[in-house]
């Protein structure tokens, strides 16, 4: 496997610099080329393993005329583009060697308390979306990376600490915009362009247009409880068996996230990151058996406010370059497969990334599993939890290091295969995944393909892993 089998070819040759000069004319947003201050920045990849994907220009969007005449420009000169908020697609799709198109000035986003009703524009980020509508105490599943743009986790699905009680991101979305291939700006909502309104629930981003708002439901929220526990790497076969169970019997208030993970030095580290929205004698309540059966080495269960929560559970995804795999689980893994992790955790290839490696349980089933597979695009409606499996390293570290953590991680995933299912979630897109058709969308993938013909029968949006490639 290639160290880097994500490195992205485009059209950037059919450009040339009198091309980007009527660009340049054209928008009033800023076109930056290489070597202009703020260029990498704007166009760079967030996973360090695509650094390699440079751009041959970047157009930081002042307007929707903007984007308009950027597709228009990019289809008259032949050039590739990729629209970019957050920029944080695990695969690098959000960067390209073509043009690439920074969305993150259109992050208006407003927020009524009467309604419920929140709209942001498609660069907003998590950030600008929780500072809209904590004022009004109210919320959907929001990110829990304050970088992570509005726009590819809605499209994607988008799963949060408080999607068992809320629901989707995705299933919280009444209406979007969406700017076509043809320069077309389309309302999809339930009444008008329903059949991309359904797309862009799960859809997957970047496949059927550039969304340039977004319109949620949001429900009010209270003061929450939140815990983080940690055990050694040892005791993982216990405390696995012990909080899926929880897990299992829980309420739809309480979700967990539980992985372990190893990273320097020997051993192996199991943690518990948990949000209830309740109070902390409820959550310590649900966790009684886990603590019984081992006591952990470290316990922090608190009150919080649902904003202090969104703050302690605040996540960034890993820094330099990593790769992670994913299935969906509708059984509790059983202890045997632990003690495979653990195996394969005590024989990791290591790195120059402190994040290490590791695998995490994220609770699914509540609000997420009451929607039918095909009444949006997203079809994983079954899954007990989520099952991500990761591995990181360095920009430093050589290419067999690379190529080490590459084969270690798809050992972890073909040990994890007797245990879990065949789907993977889009929104931790998979390069390296084979099946990713049948995996992140299932069923509804035929339909998928045929909007997509529809909506851009040139296939002008496109990338290694688009729908109808």
């Amino acid at each position: 496997m290639s160290p880097d089998p994500g490195a992205r070819t485009g059209a950037a040759q059919g450009a040339s610099d009198s091309d980007w000069r009527r660009l340049e004319r054209a928008v009033t947003g800023r076109v930056l080329r290489p070597g202009d201050t703020g260029f990498r920045s704007a166009g760079a990849p967030f996973n360090k393993r695509y650094a390699s994907t440079t751009p041959s220009g970047v157009l930081s969007v002042a307007n929707t005329a903007d984007v308009r005449r950027a597709v228009e420009w990019a289809r008259e000169s032949g050039i590739g583009l990729v629209a970019r908020s957050g920029g944080h697609s695990y695969a690098g799709y959000s960067a390209h060697t073509g043009l690439v198109l920074d969305l993150r000035a259109l992050n208006t986003v407003t927020a009524d308390g009467s309604t419920g009703l929140v709209t942001a524009a498609g660069g907003a980020l998590m950030a600008d979306v929780c500072a809209a509508v904590q004022p009004h105490e109210m919320a959907f599943a929001l990110g829990n990376g304050a970088s992570v743009g509005i726009a590819g986790l809605t499209l994607g699905g988008g799963s949060s600490s408080t999607s068992r009680k809320l629901g989707l991101t995705a299933d919280a979305l009444v209406r979007t915009t969406l700017m076509t291939a043809d320069g077309q700006l389309l309302t999809c909502d339930a009444e008008e362009n329903p059949d991309l309104y359904w797309a862009c629930r799960g859809g997957g981003g970047g496949n059927f247009g550039i969304n340039l708002s977004f319109t949620f439901r949001a429900s009010p929220v209270r003061d929450v409880s939140t815990c983080l526990l940690l055990w050694d790497g040892a005791d993982a076969p216990e405390v696995f068996t012990v909080m899926q169970e929880i897990a299992r019997k829980a309420p739809d208030e309480f979700s967990l996230r539980l992985g372990v993970s190893a990273a320097d030095g020997p051993g192996a580290t199991v943690s518990a990151v948990a949000l209830h929205l309740g109070p902390a004698g409820e959550l310590r309540e649900l966790l009684a058996p886990a603590l019984a059966a081992t006591r952990p080495v470290r316990e922090d269960i608190a009150d919080r406010t649902f904003w202090e929560a969104k703050d302690y559970l605040l996540h960034e995804t890993s820094a330099g370059a990593f790769a992670v795999r994913t299935r969906f689980a509708t059984e509790p893994l059983p202890a045997e497969a632990l003690s495979t992790v653990l195996s394969l955790l005590g024989r990791r290839p290591g790195s120059g990334n402190p994040d290490g490696c590791g695998l995490a349980l994220y609770t699914w089933g509540g609000a997420i599993n009451r929607v039918a597979p095909g009444d949006t695009a997203f079809v994983h409606r079954d899954a007990l939890s989520l099952v991500s499996m990761d591995t990181s390293w360095s920009e430093q570290d050589g290419a067999a290091i690379v190529e080490a953590n590459l084969r270690w991680l798809t050992e972890l995933r073909e040990a994890m295969a007797p245990y879990v299912g065949e789907g993977a979630y889009q929104n931790f897109i998979d390069p390296d995944l084979e099946d990713w058709r049948t995996a992140y969308y299932g069923a509804n993938y035929p339909r998928l393909v045929e909007i997509k013909k529809r909506v851009d029968p040139d296939g002008f949006f496109t990338f290694g892993q688009a729908v109808g490639t």
